[in-house]
């Protein structure tokens, strides 16, 4: 958690909660998983609770932190919040009654405009229509290769201010992407020693879909062994586009 992010479609992060478990192809490297054993080793108290060697890890046990549903009321300057950047909000182990406190915390601080992302786009189409969704609240699910196109699905059934992709990391096509209901679209390529590579065409797809569709793209990274190794260029381009919808507001 922090006031500052180098993430590059972000301002600050927010973790409510921490760790998470595999569920997909796009987990296999998972970066929070890597750095949750290094905190963990470094003492880091929100790092100590193990999960399941076989989805999880060293310091990466799903785990919540009431104490951190204040952070955002200390931040008086309006910026953009990743929420749960080290997990996963609506993991399985997560109470219904704690998701409803974030949602509570984001709709009483609406000088930030807040992006959650998931990978149990199921579970979050079940539970929408038990929250009440904030208007600074943007709602994304992660789409890395075709095999997950169905939590697009999923998404649309949400009544978020703006419905986002994460196409990161990216592992391949995305044949038939529709993006009716969708305002925006990241995509990039993985980082780290055991990287997949991302191929151009399947980016290029992508930002080709949004152009058609009218969709703001975000094109984060190429990746590589660290996320800087390849840059951000596509096609000589930088895209750095964002929805309009940046909901600002005096906090209460």
């Amino acid at each position: 958690m922090g006031d500052r992010s180098t993430i590059e479609w972000t301002q600050a992060t927010w973790n409510p909660t921490t760790g998470c478990d595999r569920t997909s192809p796009g987990c296999d490297n998972c970066y929070a998983l890597t750095l949750s054993r290094r905190l963990k080793a470094m003492g880091t108290a929100k790092y100590q609770a193990d999960g399941d060697p076989r989805t999880s890890g060293p310091g990466f046990g799903l785990t919540l932190h009431p104490d951190a549903l204040s952070v955002p009321h200390r931040w008086k300057a309006p910026r953009m919040v990743f929420v749960n950047s080290m997990s996963d909000l609506f993991h399985a182990k997560v109470p219904v009654d704690f998701v409803r406190q974030v949602f509570q915390v984001i709709a009483e601080t609406p000088q930030h405009t807040y992006q959650l992302l998931t990978k149990r786009a199921r579970r979050l189409r079940r539970l929408a229509g038990a929250l009440d969704w904030p208007p600074n609240l943007w709602m994304g699910v992660s789409v890395e290769s075709a095999g997950q196109l169905d939590r697009i699905d999923d998404l649309r059934q949400v009544p978020a201010a703006v419905r986002f992709l994460s196409c990161e990391p990216l592992l391949g096509p995305l044949n038939g992407l529709e993006l009716d209901g969708i305002g925006w679209v990241i995509a990039g390529g993985e980082s780290g020693p055991n990287h997949r590579l991302l191929q151009e065409a399947w980016v290029i797809e992508i930002r080709d879909a949004c152009k058609q569709a009218d969709v703001p793209f975000f094109f984060k990274q190429w990746g590589g062994r660290t996320p800087k190794t390849g840059g951000r260029e596509l096609v000589g381009k930088t895209w750095d586009e964002m929805p309009t919808c940046t909901p600002v507001a005096t906090p209460r």
